[in-house]
């Protein structure tokens, strides 16, 4: 029996169909969710100047451009939190216990630690359909987290890359 279903999504354009299909399985099992988000340093469109040393990688970067990257990064974080929230109120608005995270990290990594942490009997989490060297070379949370997770795993098919 399912009580906990941990839903990775990583952006809006592409976890809309996971969202609500989690929301789905959350209403019929009568299970909460908690909503996690990852910010990761290497895929996202901002790095996060935590992760970077620009006195030391870029020596001329500073003073009004890094100021701009940093406001450019909180910006993101902050849409994305928006965005989080708002999925996170219209689960409990249709009657799912439901929580959330946005963190920092290695998306993979950081979803199977949540899911020991927070003592998650699903996870819930989208792919890509990446093949081959692509999958490879690209990396896959999914396929990372089929392999460490601490409990089941479900994975919902996105569109496939042409």
């Amino acid at each position: 029996m399912l009580h906990k279903i941990l839903v990775a999504l990583e952006n809006p354009d592409q976890s809309q169909n996971i969202f609500e299909q989690a929301l789905f399985l959350a209403q019929v099992s009568s299970s909460e969710i908690m909503l996690l988000h990852v910010l990761s340093p290497l895929e996202d469109p901002y790095l996060n100047p935590i992760f970077l040393q620009p006195e030391t990688i870029y020596p001329s970067l500073y003073g009004e451009t890094m100021n701009k990257y940093m406001q450019a990064w909180d910006e993101h974080k902050q849409e994305r939190l928006k965005w989080i929230q708002s999925l996170m109120e219209t689960a409990i608005g249709r009657g799912v216990k439901a929580e959330m995270l946005q963190t920092v990290g290695d998306p993979g990594r950081v979803i199977c630690e949540q899911a020991i942490s927070w003592s998650a009997d699903l996870i819930i989490v989208g792919r890509r359909g990446r093949r081959g060297i692509s999958e490879v070379v690209l990396g896959s949370v999914s396929n990372y987290v089929l392999h460490h997770a601490p409990c089941s795993v479900l994975t919902i098919q996105g569109a496939i890359p042409g």
